[in-house]
């Protein structure tokens, strides 16, 4: 189940920018914890894959993980900014989702995930 996708950017072929709404409804929050829900780390790398590979490397797939960073919790009926940025050279898809607080932006989790054909 993917978020509700509000906008989305991509000004060059290699980057591009998602915002999204994480509606509460959302089936990665049942359970994920009862106190206070947050949005599990592997849903957000999963979310990172499908829009990775649906908009900048269609033919490529997942090797493996580096340097990821979880560093606020993205809770409920936030609005994220996902922004990635492929590097096809090295096979490399960076990536930073961004929390939005009114105009400003707090970045919630980053990371790079090698891929491969």
């Amino acid at each position: 189940m993917k978020p509700h996708e509000i906008a989305r950017h991509q000004a060059l072929p290699q980057q591009a920018e998602i915002v999204l709404r994480l509606d509460s409804a959302l089936f990665w929050f049942n359970g994920h914890f009862a106190v206070q829900p947050l949005l599990p780390g592997v849903t957000q790398l999963d979310w990172v894959m499908h829009y990775a590979t649906m908009l900048l490397s269609p033919d490529f797939r997942f090797h493996s993980i580096h340097n990821v960073k979880f560093q606020l919790p993205l809770l409920p009926e936030n609005i994220v900014t996902l922004t990635l940025d492929w590097q096809e050279e090295q096979q490399l898809v960076t990536f930073r989702y961004q929390r939005h607080n009114g105009e400003a932006r707090q970045t919630a989790s980053s990371g790079k995930i090698r891929l491969c054909r």
